[in-house]
């Protein structure tokens, strides 16, 4: 079910979403920071659609990004530091830049040997998401003796971020058997490798469009003169569209740490960052998502983890009991998983770059924290078909098949199942 903007397909046409991703951004700010995103600043309201009468949840499945962190480039914060240090030795910065300075200079402390780690608002996300899943669905996390495997990749922030969720599930119910798991066996599906079919058969990004796009849409002008007092100079001495992108990453990512200084986003305005989440918006999207212009496959990088989804799901659903299964990695895999299970409008396949930010915002797939949730429910009484509803960052989302009932978001697993699995297989052959 491939949707196309410039086409009608199988009848299928695209609206644009009522509040735009500017008026979005305008209204918070720190949804421009991508995948940077603190997930409990977008935490949804939770008025779930009802089940059909008679169904009750027994299964649940998930795939889960780690919660917020640090940066993890080894150069990620020095080289914005240098920048406006060489600023400050040859006495070119303003008062603001002086202050902008200082204030990334005492952040910068914080940062020595934690590259990557989680941080306490990441950990406090997850905190946060398993409270609500034990609270969302009672039927199974609050059964007695409820079986929960659980499995990470191998590094620790996102090790922390299982633990963070499971904690919550034992103090909801004590009886609960929690299985933890971590090892290099699970690294296949939990954070599949793009290597073979996936590597050889994804479109190449086009750099040079990407590097147009950029520059159009990166104005550093006013910026400088905010930090910098000699124009000529600054023009001769600093790379003013790279310094203003690795600031806004830095500065966007504060909202990653407690006390950090927050309040630098500010010295951007609401049109640069907009203009910078744009750039983001149109990187993530070529590199991992259902782009036309690129004829990518990415998506099926996690033909493995889908691979993984369904054959647990055969299993658990046959023992017919409740039980969990989670898992817990990055966002370089919920991306495109979210495209390749076509959840919601996350496949939309879209031309036109200028366009992208009206049909496909990025923070609402990948934002720290960000999970995948499939509910398995089942008649409480008799037999009867196997339905299903999926969840993306706690969102009821569509599914790219039938809806089994009148009742929205609800689904035949048969025929949710066949449908992955023919894809799937599609792309084997």
């Amino acid at each position: 079910m491939k949707k196309i903007l410039t086409l009608l397909l199988l009848g299928v046409t695209l609206s644009v979403t009522a509040q735009t991703a500017r008026e979005e951004i305008r209204k918070n700010p720190y949804l421009a920071g991508s995948n940077y995103v603190d997930y409990n600043r977008q935490i949804p309201e939770f008025q779930y659609t009802k089940a059909p009468k008679g169904y009750v949840p027994f299964y649940f499945t998930h795939y889960g990004r780690h919660g917020s962190r640090w940066l993890i480039g080894k150069d990620d914060y020095n080289r914005v530091l240098r920048p406006l240090q060489k600023g400050r030795k040859y006495g070119k910065l303003t008062q603001e830049g002086e202050r902008v300075l200082n204030e990334l200079e005492k952040f910068n402390i914080t940062t020595y040997k934690r590259l990557g780690e989680l941080t306490t608002v990441g950990e406090r996300q997850h905190h946060g998401i398993g409270s609500r899943i034990a609270k969302n669905f009672p039927e199974i996390f609050l059964s007695k003796n409820v079986a929960i495997d659980a499995r990470s990749t191998v590094v620790i922030r996102c090790i922390l971020s299982m633990e963070a969720e499971c904690e919550e599930l034992m103090a909801a119910n004590p009886t609960a058997r929690i299985h933890n798991d971590v090892s290099e066996a699970f690294q296949y599906y939990l954070n599949q490798e793009w290597e073979g079919k996936v590597k050889e058969s994804s479109g190449h990004v086009n750099r040079r469009q990407v590097a147009e796009f950029n520059d159009r849409n990166t104005h550093p002008e006013r910026l400088m003169k905010v930090l910098f007092n000699d124009p000529q100079w600054t023009a001769d001495s600093i790379h003013q569209r790279t310094l203003m992108r690795q600031l806004f990453e830095m500065v966007i990512n504060m909202q990653s740490h407690d006390g950090a200084p927050t309040s630098l986003i500010n010295i951007f305005t609401e049109d640069e960052r907009y203009d910078l989440w744009r750039q983001n918006n149109v990187g993530w999207y070529l590199r991992y998502a259902n782009s036309p212009m690129t004829d990518n496959n990415m998506p099926f990088s996690q033909f493995n983890l889908l691979t993984n989804i369904i054959e647990t799901a055969d299993t658990c659903v046959a023992l017919g009991k409740p039980q969990a299964t989670m898992r817990f990695g990055h966002e370089v895999c919920v991306m495109p998983l979210a495209c390749l299970m076509e959840l919601g409008n996350c496949n939309v396949s879209v031309e036109d770059l200028d366009d992208l930010d009206k049909y496909w915002q990025n923070y609402k797939i990948f934002p720290m924290g960000c999970n995948i949730q499939l509910i398995f429910y089942k008649p409480e009484k008799g037999e009867g078909d196997i339905l299903v509803k999926a969840l993306l960052n706690e969102r009821e989302v569509t599914l790219p098949v039938e809806q089994a009932t009148a009742t929205p978001y609800y689904y035949k697993w048969s025929d949710l199942r066949q449908y992955w699995t023919n894809k799937l297989n599609k792309f084997k052959e």
